[in-house]
């Protein structure tokens, strides 16, 4: 999985508690003012394996609440989903800028919260918690109204 960084000192502004949050690289989308463009060239970053960051996660995230940014981590799918099934114990959120229709379903099973929607300059909120503007959604998926097919 290639990872621009691990923040572990513990964001209030990424989901629910106090939070860890792990920047994926690459992304494509390249929103106008995105607050994280360091992360969007995907020849950039670190390669780590899953094994790997399971364990730094698990001796360094002591609350186990994750919070998985990027860049966009869907388009590292196949390892993001790997390295949730393995953090099964943890409260997961995900950010993506992928609409809610869009996501993989199989994944949504392993995550309590998701961000979904691009930033859009235009519609950009610093009000609404968890969300850069007001086209997006954050929506609780464990023990949450969303029925997972």
């Amino acid at each position: 999985m290639k990872i621009n960084s691990i923040d572990y000192s513990g964001s209030i502004v990424d989901g629910p508690g106090i939070r860890t949050v792990l920047f994926v690289q690459g992304c494509k989308r390249k929103c106008e003012d995105c607050h994280n463009p360091s992360t969007w060239d995907i020849d950039k970053g670190k390669e780590f394996d899953i094994e790997d960051i399971v364990e730094d996660l698990r001796k360094k995230c002591l609350n186990k609440k994750l919070t998985i940014s990027g860049g966009e981590p869907l388009l590292q799918y196949p390892a993001i989903l790997e390295l949730v099934k393995n953090l099964d114990d943890f409260n997961i959120v995900l950010y993506t800028s992928f609409e809610f229709d869009d996501v993989p379903k199989e994944i949504l099973h392993y995550l309590d919260y998701i961000k979904v929607g691009k930033y859009i300059k235009e519609q950009r909120s610093t009000i609404i918690p968890f969300m850069g503007s007001n086209n997006q959604k954050f929506i609780e998926l464990r023990g949450g109204e969303i029925e997972i097919n």
